[in-house]
């Protein structure tokens, strides 16, 4: 696999969904539709088979589940080319966002006692709208080697990880709270904390059009590695 293939597969570890089958090295996601990570097929290396065949087996698990198919893809890739070919198109609908760029940089120094073994209620409510999260909100962000940075009860970030990455993200701060510095001082936290668990390096995946994120991520040293598009049939 080339570095941006290798990458993804170490950001999908960090990103466990509640079922995972190989399509020789592609990977069918599902968590009951929590998050477009979690619930599509990851689609580096070689499948193994046709990649007509691929993708018809792509949307029977997705069918057969009930979410939409949707494939994760690194853009400029060859695998984009055939999915274009075969008749399928970038999601550009995609409520987050269908083009992600994935940016790595420096792990940062900071007070990895910031950073919990357990989420608390107001990192849920922080993260994903809730106190009370869903079996696949708790299965896909508690699940692995997992921390949860929180700051007071208005700001809160996720690390996970694996292989010598951590992987960033759900950062969330209170409107009221904003620009303060409190992202910057969670970013340097679970840096320190990815740091003590092995970790060398951060990886953050963020929405290009998420300007403010990146913004904020390039003041602490992130460029930009590759990027990845959600694609669907057309």
């Amino acid at each position: 696999m080339n570095p941006a293939e290798t990458l993804e597969v170490a950001c999908t570890a960090a990103w466990d969904p509640l079922i995972s089958e190989s399509l020789g090295e592609w990977r069918l996601r599902w968590a009951a539709g929590f998050t477009g990570r979690a619930n599509s097929a990851l689609a580096v290396g070689d499948p193994g088979v046709p990649i007509s065949l691929a993708l018809r087996q792509v949307c029977d698990f997705a069918h057969s589940r009930d979410i939409e198919p949707r494939v994760h893809a690194i853009k400029d890739s060859t695998t984009e080319e055939a999915l274009a070919a075969h008749g399928w198109i970038p999601d550009i609908e995609y409520a987050n966002g269908h083009e992600v760029t994935v940016l790595t940089g420096p792990p940062g120094a900071g007070d990895a006692a910031l950073v919990l073994d357990e989420p608390a209620p107001a990192w849920w409510e922080l993260t994903t709208g809730s106190a009370e999260p869903s079996p696949a909100q708790r299965h896909v962000l508690a699940t692995g080697k997992t921390g949860f940075g929180m700051f007071g009860d208005f700001a809160a970030v996720r690390g996970a990880v694996t292989d010598d990455i951590v992987l960033v993200g759900r950062l969330a701060v209170r409107p009221s709270h904003r620009r303060q510095g409190h992202a910057v001082t969670l970013m340097n936290a679970i840096g320190a904390w990815g740091t003590r668990h092995g970790a060398a390096r951060c990886v953050l995946q963020v929405s290009v059009t998420n300007s403010a994120a990146l913004a904020l991520y390039a003041g602490l040293g992130f460029t930009e590695h590759h990027r990845y598009r959600y694609w669907i049939p057309a």
